[in-house]
């Protein structure tokens, strides 16, 4: 485990204080539950750490964001923002420091190839910058933002058109333009094993439009959800 742990200190350039830390954060649910630490609030897993990740990656990029384009209206910093922290960004950022061989997973988790499942590998990249900021502050974890996720993007050149589209910011626009109802999302039904789990999310807006989608992770069955929802209103206003 060790030598898991300092083949990607050294790949980020950060050694942790609290190694721990570090662990959990490679530390996917299926693996716990093998292990039978996944019980209780503190299962030692890397579910939490991904859910504070996701908060301060949000925070970092729209504040860089902010930074660097006083100017730009609220409208285009959003895409910019919705595109440095999707879950096909984070994929291709967690690639690149090869975060998926230092993962411990379940047995079922790595026979499916859990090293390379998009949704996995992105949650396991914010865990990641939540435990570095546990362990050394804000300002570490903004330097791993800086140099990593937002890398050499240039995002006073990029033309929002051509960033990856975030569904459910589009379905809200779509929403608000038409006069209807802001979209809400509910997890309908999860199944699966543990370390396999699928979730079921309805997007709806009002009584009379909705649609399912399922997959792998929340985030990317409520992003199809939104994506087929905004299919249906486009229709409507087409026809």
């Amino acid at each position: 485990m060790e030598d898991n742990l300092d083949g990607l200190e050294s790949r980020i350039g950060y050694r942790f204080v609290n190694r721990e830390l570090l662990s959990r954060a490679l530390t996917h649910k299926s693996r716990a539950f093998e292990s039978g630490t996944g019980q209780g609030a503190c299962s030692g897993d890397n579910e939490q750490l991904e859910f504070l990740g996701d908060a301060i990656l949000g925070f970092l990029i729209s504040e860089l964001l902010m930074s660097r384009h006083p100017n730009f209206p609220e409208g285009r910093l959003s895409k910019l923002k919705a595109y440095l922290v999707s879950a096909n960004h984070l994929y291709h950022v967690a690639q690149g420091i090869q975060l998926g061989k230092h993962l411990f997973l379940g047995r079922g988790e790595e026979l499916s190839g859990g090293r390379e499942k998009r949704a996995l590998l992105g949650d396991a990249l914010e865990a990641l910058l939540a435990a570095m900021y546990m362990d050394a502050g804000l300002e570490q974890a903004r330097s791993f933002v800086l140099k990593y996720v937002v890398g050499d993007f240039d995002s006073s050149k990029s033309e929002d058109e051509s960033l990856v589209v975030d569904y459910k910011s589009a379905l809200q626009e779509a929403a608000q333009s038409m006069g209807l109802a802001m979209p809400r999302y509910v997890i309908v039904k999860e199944s699966g094993p543990e370390h396999k789990k699928m979730f079921l999310v309805e997007a709806r807006i009002g009584q009379n439009y909705s649609e399912r989608a399922e997959d792998t992770s929340k985030k990317a069955a409520g992003q199809k959800a939104a994506q087929l929802l905004l299919a249906q209103l486009n229709s409507l206003q087409e026809a």
